[in-house]
């Protein structure tokens, strides 16, 4: 029972605990201190200050000094009230005594575990870390209840308890592993004393903040007092938040049992580093600070992808959170962290950079592998936002200079390509060591692969209604660099075949959606477009639309098309005229005879592009094309342009009723004039006009334009006949490369009229088709080639037809040898057009001998990865393959073989795609190099001869490199890896060989 007790009587009793030695005496009249009732507040001072000294500092040898110091740290807190204000200085002090003790003890207590050790001692000993660490936890609350910012003994005590506090909590969370017995305890108490040291060191900022307002409001100086305790104040502060990285930092590698702990120090990291900034411009090492973070966040990242990859089977969605949700609370933290310092965030942009990049190809990686799916569902939904934050918050900041933020947009697009010289394969066998490869001391030093690079560009065109102008103007020039890197041969085939999922949608009802890369990026594009529209970034934006409207790349002008495309769907009317005008002028301008049937040339490509705008746009900008080109009446030009715009996809069906109608009665018109005047003679004596610009322009436009049955009679077959007779007549004429596109044009339009089989003369036109291609002479075959497309077509429609299976009968022996010659052709694409024309008949035919049309050697009947010997059985087995669609792509995984053709693929663009740019580039030089050599003397420097010599040997031995690449292509499997290695390094070599002959040309 407690007893009132006078000053006198306290006295004695410290006395007498002072007078013995003996340690079992002195606990019991400590513990008999704690049964005294004293209210007076200096008492109470004076009693703690005493138990102070009866702290033992040495280090403690048996288990009597523990339960010495348990005694004290037991009365001590009972004498703790918050109602103390300024008399909690001798609590303080007996907290950071205690505390520095603890440390020492806990650090011998380890060390010794090992060896012999009483386990009373270390249950005893463990019971005081507990005690002592809610005794100062309870000093603190204490403290922050009854702050009192203008006593300076105070101040530096505070501070000294509140550092070696947290070095006692840091020490014990290091070793929790090792004190299982109180474990739990600890860490409940670690939480609430880095709780309450933030809200402490919160407080005297604002009061800080609160003196340094009234001394500005004022108009006075602060006085030296006033001053020095802002001091203490931001000191306090600094340290705090170095321990509590340090506390967060072992919270993260403390697995599950410390979630509380890193959820609470990274927290109180984030609030004192605004409250310190806002209050009083505390300098913070905002760069370690960050870097620890990201150190983390990549270190979760690692372990999470290292341990997924031994793994065949499925990661559940409960798994991938739990993953990457550490992973977002850490970057999380470094956003508010960029938010509030972005020029010192700045300082550490590349590693910022680094680590995005990882989470862009560790999801690239994790998409390409089946069972990850749902982690990379998982990353999608929790870390693609997070990490553009950790950009948006540098790229909006006003502290951050134009020029700053257009080196963070430099080192996040660099022109850096990531190549794995030890594979084939688009993805290595270890890409997790490549994704998270990087020095520790240099970040930024590995070359990540240029996927995940795209993947971030897209994201932040995505998010560019977010940034601001100037940074949308970097983006508009990182566009370049992101058509540079689309044509790379690793890059190309991802593009084309790897999904990967995006978050589209609100905040609120977020949507998860799986997409081609390519689609992805498309639609990143255009959102992007829709942004810089209304900003500076559109002029740069237009540029870069009309500077590639004609990419040699056929990825590249894909894409801009689909961004002209949509922009006619979305622009306004007069914008849309604007750009229709000047595009059909440019047609005008390249219309040419010679031109009309190359399919590569100047008008064919516009009369491409204007096609494939005129069927995003509305039917006026149709007729307005329409009526542009037909404006010439009969003229050249307005023919040429026709069929250009016909043969690339212009559908009538676009125009207006009105002009559709008076459109299908001119073609037909036309059409009949023609063949109804059609002579031989006229092949050879008008070569300057387009002869036969009706037939080509109604073979274009018939799968666009209803044309009736009646619109199309048998005058067609005559003239079919009649072309037949001119191309056997004269085979090698110079006029026969006309009468044979004149040829292949009737036969399409035959194909697609099937009325026209039942006719009479069809009989006559196949007889002659066997007499120009079977009978033909050899030298006439190249320029047969060119009609086998269409002959494939018109065969396809002879399922139409009744005929006997016999040999007396020579139309069925016609028909028979043309398929054996169509299906003998062992170029891919006539292979597939062959097949396709034979199903089509098959399926219609009544013939019942259908192996009488399929010859022994077709292409299909060959396994060159087996052998070059042909074999019936495997022709009717793809046959049947190719008839019920069973080789259709059911997998939205591509297999290694597709992954292998379009690098094949993408390495022949390449190469394709710089010999255009290369001459583009001769063009220009030798233009620059005329006009410097008018203004020089006329004295010339010439490289040596023997360099000149040199580089005709290069490029001598790089022809026959090629010539022997394109034979080695042809060997067996087996060599196809080493085939691609040396198609790789080919490709380099030529751009270098390519550019010294430029150097060696000069004068």
């Amino acid at each position: 029972m407690e007893r009132e007790i006078s000053r006198a009587e306290l006295l004695r009793s410290i006395e007498a605990i002072k007078s013995y030695d003996v340690v079992e005496t002195r606990v019991q009249l400590i513990t008999g201190l704690g049964e005294l009732e004293i209210r007076e507040r200096s008492d109470i001072a004076f009693v703690v200050e005493s138990l102070v000294t009866f702290w033992e500092d040495y280090t403690c040898l048996d288990v009597t000094q523990c339960i010495l110091h348990k005694a004290i740290i037991q009365v001590a807190t009972k004498f703790l009230k918050p109602t103390l204000c300024g008399g909690l200085t001798p609590f303080l002090t007996l907290g950071a005594q205690a505390s520095v003790w603890c440390k020492k003890h806990l650090q011998m207590t380890i060390m010794s575990m090992e060896e012999s050790q009483e386990e009373e001692h270390c249950k005893m000993f463990y019971g005081l870390l507990l005690d002592v660490l809610t005794f100062c936890s309870a000093s603190f609350t204490a403290l922050v209840q009854h702050p009192s910012l203008m006593d300076d003994t105070l101040m530096n005590v505070v501070e000294s308890s509140l550092l070696e506090q947290l070095n006692l909590t840091k020490d014990s969370l290091l070793e929790i592993e090792r004190i299982q017995s109180v474990s739990s305890e600890i860490v409940k108490v670690a939480h609430t004393v880095i709780n309450w040291v933030v809200k402490l060191c919160e407080d005297y900022c604002q009061s800080g903040n609160h003196l340094r307002a009234r001394s500005e409001k004022e108009q006075s100086t602060m006085d030296a007092e006033g001053a020095g305790d802002i001091n203490y104040v931001a000191n306090m502060a600094k340290h705090t938040v170095e321990k509590l990285c340090e506390l967060g930092t072992i919270a993260a590698s403390g697995g599950g049992t410390l979630v509380s702990i890193l959820n609470v120090t990274w927290k109180g990291v984030v609030t004192l580093l605004q409250i310190g900034k806002a209050a009083l411009e505390i300098n913070f090492n905002v760069a370690d600070i960050i870097l620890t973070l990201i150190s983390l966040a990549n270190e979760s990242l690692r372990c999470a992808a290292e341990n997924w990859s031994l793994l065949k089977e499925s990661i559940s969605q409960a798994e991938a959170r739990r993953s990457f949700v550490p992973v977002k609370f850490y970057l999380v933290n470094v956003v508010k962290i960029a938010s509030l310092y972005p020029c010192h965030s700045h300082s550490v942009h590349r590693q910022l950079t680094h680590c995005a990049l990882m989470i862009a190809s560790l999801k690239i990686q994790m998409c390409h592998e089946e069972h990850l799916n749902i982690a990379s569902e998982v990353l999608s939904e929790l870390l693609d936002q997070t990490s553009m934050n950790l950009f948006n918050s540098l790229l909006n900041s006003d502290e951050v200079s134009q020029e700053m933020k257009f080196e963070i947009l430099d080192c996040l697009f660099s022109e850096e390509i990531y190549i794995d010289e030890n594979s084939n394969n688009v993805y290595c066998t270890k890409a997790v060591d490549k994704i998270f490869s990087a020095n520790s001391k240099v970040m930024f030093g590995t070359r990540l692969p240029s996927l995940g690079r795209i993947l971030l560009l897209a994201c932040l065109m995505r998010s560019s209604r977010d940034i601001e102008g100037d940074v949308r103007l970097g983006i508009t020039r990182k566009l370049g660099w992101l058509f540079d890197v689309l044509v790379h041969e690793e890059v190309y085939p991802c593009i084309l075949s790897m999904s990967v999922p995006q978050l589209y949608g609100t905040k609120k009802t977020p949507e998860l959606v799986w997409e081609t890369v390519f689609a992805s990026l498309i639609h990143s594009l255009k959102s992007f477009m829709i942004v810089a529209s209304s900003s500076t970034a559109w002029g740069e934006v237009e540029a870069f639309l009309l500077d590639n409207f004609f990419h040699p790349h056929v990825l590249c002008w894909e894409i801009i098309m689909e961004l002209w495309c949509f922009m006619m769907r979305y622009a306004e009317t007069y914008v849309v005229n604007d750009v229709i005008d000047k595009l059909c002028s440019c047609l005008k301008s390249v219309a040419s005879v010679e031109a009309v049937f190359v399919d590569d040339s100047s008008l064919r490509r516009m009369a491409r592009s204007i096609s494939m705008l005129v069927s995003c746009g509305t039917t006026s900008v149709a007729d307005r094309v329409y009526k542009f080109v037909t404006s010439g009446g009969v003229s050249l030009s307005s023919s040429v342009m026709t069929v250009a715009l016909l043969a690339e996809g212009f559908s009538l069906n676009l125009l207006s009723d009105n002009l559709r109608g008076i459109a299908k009665q001119r073609i037909t018109s036309d059409y009949d004039e023609f063949i109804g005047g059609f002579s031989g003679t006229l092949i050879s004596t008008c070569p300057s006009r387009l002869l036969g610009a009706p037939l080509f322009v109604l073979c274009a436009s018939l799968p666009s334009l209803q044309i009736a049955e009646s619109d199309i009679d048998e005058k067609t077959l005559k003239f079919l006949a009649d072309i037949l007779q001119s191309c056997t007549r004269s085979p090698e004429n110079v006029a026969s490369d006309i009468c044979l596109k004149l040829l292949g044009q009737t036969l399409a339009i035959v194909s697609n009229m099937t009325h026209l089989y039942a006719c009479n003369g069809m009989d006559e036109v196949i007889m002659k088709l066997q007499n120009l291609f079977i009978t033909r002479p050899l030298a006439a075959d190249a320029k047969l080639y060119q009609c086998k497309v269409d002959l494939a077509l018109f065969m396809a429609g002879l399922g139409h037809i009744e005929m006997e299976e016999r040999d007396e009968f020579p139309k069925s022996c016609a028909i028979w040898e043309l398929y054996h010659m169509l299906l003998r052709e062992q170029h891919w694409a006539l292979t597939h057009l062959a097949i396709k024309a034979f199903g089509h008949f098959a399926a219609r035919t009544s013939c019942n001998q259908l192996w009488r049309f399929v010859p022994q050697n077709a292409a299909l009947s060959y396994d060159l990865s087996r052998g070059n010997d042909a074999n019936e059985e495997r022709f009717m087995s793809e046959f049947k393959k190719f008839l019920e669609k069973e080789v259709a792509l059911l997998k939205t995984f591509p297999c290694t073989e597709q992954l292998q053709m379009l690098r094949k693929e993408a390495l022949i663009l390449k190469v394709t795609t710089q010999k255009s740019q290369n001459i583009d580039m001769e063009a220009t030089r030798h233009e620059r190099t005329d006009v410097i050599c008018e203004n020089r003397s006329n004295k010339k420097r010439k490289v040596p001869d023997e360099i000149s010599k040199g580089v005709e040997l290069l490029q001598s031995g790089l022809k026959a490199i090629s010539d022997g690449l394109s034979l080695w292509e042809k060997a067996e499997a087996s060599s196809l890896e080493l085939h691609d290695k040396f198609l790789v390094h080919f490709s380099s070599l030529e751009d270098v060989i390519t550019h010294l002959a430029g150097l060696a040309s000069i004068d």
